[in-house]
């Protein structure tokens, strides 16, 4: 299955349920895209695609300069995403597939 797509995500944050989405394009092991939440948007950068497992990674500015690394399987039409959050852990979030 392809991870082509738009896809609307949950993420559970201290400041309760964040929706957003995840925008993917996938050419042969590139992956690149965008990830829209209430607070903005970033490009994904570096991104890659072995089978059903994706990797990427996306700077933030806000509240402060890092950059996250993402780990994503897809199955289906669901989405599961690991994030690395630098020194403050990782944080889970899913999400399915729109349209």
């Amino acid at each position: 299955m392809s991870a082509d797509g738009t896809w609307n995500t949950t993420m559970n944050t201290p400041m309760g349920a964040q929706n957003g989405s995840l925008t993917l394009t996938t050419n042969g092991a590139e992956l690149s895209g965008k990830m829209s939440s209430p607070q903005g948007e970033m490009a994904i950068e570096n991104g890659t695609i072995d089978g059903a497992n994706l990797a990427w990674k996306a700077a933030i500015t806000s509240p402060m300069p890092m950059t996250l690394e993402f780990t994503a399987t897809v199955d289906g039409d669901a989405i599961t995403v690991t994030v690395k959050l630098g020194a403050f852990g990782e944080a889970e979030f899913s999400g399915t597939r729109a349209g």
